[in-house]
């Protein structure tokens, strides 16, 4: 035997008999099918909620999460990201200088002494510059001198080539890390005259 159900026909935009919708006042009429509404008082014709001075509903929401910055990984969201040593900082800084990536004022404020002139003469020669291959840092390595001075290594490739640069990094008395001496394999610049 095949049960069949009908349902009772009725216009659109109306209630069948006996349902009454709950959230709507008794006076609101239903909507009508052009999608306006008949307006009533502001509110829907209810009373409006009254608080008293200063209170304010519980807050339920859950606890905010900080958002991540544009490309960071769900690794990285998860604890503490390991600072890059400067030893790795100062390495790719020079080499972009050395090969003519960066303008050698870009080093300004990251050198003492010497470093920096040092450092022009070599970006004026571009030793590091290689054509159609950027150069990379392969390798680093270090010695700690003494506490807050480090001497580094590094090699770096270009293509098929790999040339080996060593600086000098010290740390000042406003704990940031400075470069105090760079050199390549090849020609040395010229000593200022009265330098031992």
């Amino acid at each position: 035997m095949h049960k069949v159900m009908t349902r009772a026909q009725h216009q659109p935009g109306s209630r069948p008999p006996g349902r009454r919708d709950p959230r709507r006042p008794g006076g609101t009429p239903p909507r009508t099918p052009g999608g306006t509404r008949t307006r009533t008082a502001p509110g829907g014709g209810r009373p409006p909620r009254a608080l008293s001075p200063g209170t304010r509903p519980a807050d339920n929401r859950p606890p905010a999460v900080p958002s991540a910055p544009a490309g960071a990984t769900a690794a990285a969201l998860t604890g503490p990201v390991a600072q890059p040593r400067p030893t790795d900082l100062f390495a790719e800084l020079l080499v972009a200088v050395l090969s003519g990536l960066r303008p050698v004022h870009a080093m300004l404020g990251h050198t003492a002494g010497r470093a920096y002139d040092e450092l022009a003469w070599l970006a004026e020669r571009s030793p590091l510059r290689a054509r159609g291959a950027r150069p990379v840092v392969r390798d680093i390595g270090y010695y700690e001198a003494r506490p807050g001075a480090v001497e580094a290594f590094a090699r770096i490739g270009a293509g098929d080539q790999l040339r080996a640069m060593a600086f000098r990094l010290e740390r000042g008395r406003d704990l940031r890390w400075r470069c105090t001496a760079v050199e390549l394999g090849g020609p040395r610049p010229p000593r200022p005259t009265g330098d031992d």
